[in-house]
């Protein structure tokens, strides 16, 4: 898709967009659509758009995945999980009907933020600020969108670890198909499945775990905090995506994000980056920030992400 019709596209569908970058080599940031951002070089979308979900309304019923890089609340479920408030897994509507604003604007940068309130496994509410930094770099053949992930918690009462956990989780989706994989540096015992076990799906190739994501299975992988970095190769496409995110810092910790039953506790396994591959040929590369022991009015969980895309 070139971006003028991704243009033509949200404008049909009155969503609100900001530009970052320039005409030809940037992002968009869709405001009103989860502020989630879109990067595009030479003209040419290379973040996955699902049109039908871009002027879609999601609902309890149906969620509508629009594509794109999106800013979530970790865990996704457990007892701490922000998904199964209901009891069935849904992204909440404090998410999908989230209307960001654009706070500051300069040259290759922008910050947007949204106020959003969170519902816990346990009924717990949260309410919070999401913010996006972002920042680009544009290279002889590559551009890299480095974004700086935020939620601020502005509830009046102070929670522990026993309460909830909470962290920032950059999902960045692509388009998938024949050849594609995510490869990253092979860390004994780095790696484990969230969904069913995925190990068909991977191999080991000088010293580099290699993991398909051609749709031939719906799977998704944690990957812990000794991998420093993880890439998405498509060569179809021709397309090349590097994703690293900065180490949390001392006193924060790494939280379990599985998708998993909300009567359930989360393991002691935290998680850095993630890897989820649908049949419907998309995928995803996930950064995942840490959680505090304590989460009290004012505190911010942030993780700074670097995505650089080659071309």
């Amino acid at each position: 898709m070139k971006v003028d019709e991704f243009i033509r596209l949200l404008d049909k569908a009155k969503r609100r967009w900001h530009l970052i970058g320039e005409n030809e080599n940037g992002l968009i940031a869709v405001l009103d659509l989860e502020g989630r951002l879109f990067t595009f070089i030479k003209g040419e979308m290379l973040s996955r758009v699902n049109e039908e979900a871009v002027s879609e309304q999601s609902t309890r019923d149906k969620y509508q995945n629009p594509g794109g890089d999106v800013l979530w609340p970790a865990p996704e479920g457990t007892c701490f999980g922000y998904e199964y408030s209901t009891g069935k897994w849904r992204v909440p509507p404090g998410i999908t009907g989230a209307r960001y604003l654009v706070k500051e604007s300069g040259e290759n940068r922008a910050v947007i933020e949204a106020e959003i309130d969170l519902i816990n496994s346990r009924g717990l509410g949260l309410p919070c600020i999401f913010r996006r930094d972002i920042r680009l770099k544009h290279e002889a053949r590559a551009m890299t969108v480095n974004v700086v992930e935020t939620i601020i918690y502005i509830g009046n009462k102070t929670l522990s670890a026993d309460d909830c956990m909470m962290a920032p989780w950059s999902l960045c989706q692509f388009d998938s198909g024949e050849g594609a994989e995510v490869v990253f540096p092979h860390v004994e015992g780095s790696v484990r499945d969230l969904y069913e076990p995925s190990d068909s799906q991977r191999f080991l190739r000088d010293g580099f775990c290699h993991t398909k994501t051609d749709g031939a299975q719906r799977y998704q992988i944690a990957i812990d905090e000794r991998v420093d970095w993880i890439e998405y190769r498509y060569p179809e496409r021709n397309l090349r995506v590097h994703r690293t995110a900065l180490k949390c810092v001392p006193g924060l910790k790494y939280i379990d994000i599985a998708d998993a039953a909300p009567e359930s506790c989360p393991s002691e396994k935290g998680v850095r980056f993630s890897v989820y591959s649908d049949m419907n040929k998309f995928m995803e590369i996930e950064a995942v920030g840490a959680s505090p022991a304590l989460i009290s009015n004012g505190i911010s969980m942030s993780v700074e992400v670097y995505t650089k895309f080659a071309f």
